[in-house]
């Protein structure tokens, strides 16, 4: 559904505009950032810092000359590492501001910490399976809340142009 176009003067043509939009109501506002929203971008963003320290220990090792099978293989391992921590920053920030597309990307993302989470928690390692479990879960619990999932409904389209 496409809201009416906005007049160059800022205000609405419409009275039936959503208020707090970046395009028009409330001179370029939004409404504040659900608590739920904030909290899941904060997990994400703790992840991504995780993967981030983890890509850095990996660096660490690798460079300092601890045996590897293959060289290459670990060279692809730490770029994972650093590819999918931007990628959860990524999340974490366009989740803040709104974007629909976060929500299925964070969902994903707790759904791999679930995987690693409960075998490390049923292995004996309670802590660190607890430390990845409640979080996730925590997340994926938030991401289907009502004040989410309207935060969560800005398209990444470009407002009009006239």
């Amino acid at each position: 559904m496409s809201r009416p176009p906005v007049d160059p003067a800022g205000t609405p043509s419409s009275s039936d505009e959503p208020v707090g939009v970046p395009d028009g109501g409330t001179n370029g506002r939004r409404d504040p950032v659900p608590a739920a929203a904030k909290v899941v971008a904060i997990v994400a963003a703790a992840e991504a810092t995780a993967l981030l320290a983890a890509a850095g220990w990996y660096a660490y090792e690798l460079l300092s000359g601890s045996p590897v099978l293959s060289f290459w293989g670990a060279v692809f391992t730490l770029g994972l590492l650093l590819a999918f921590s931007a990628w959860l920053y990524a999340v974490a920030v366009f989740l803040y501001r709104g974007y629909r597309w976060t929500r299925a990307a964070a969902l994903v993302a707790q759904l791999f910490v679930l995987t690693i989470g409960v075998p490390t928690m049923t292995s004996g390692l309670v802590l660190a399976g607890l430390a990845m479990l409640v979080p996730a879960v925590t997340a994926i619990v938030l991401l289907f809340t009502n004040p989410v999932v309207s935060h969560a409904s800005r398209t990444g389209s470009a407002p009009p142009a006239l």
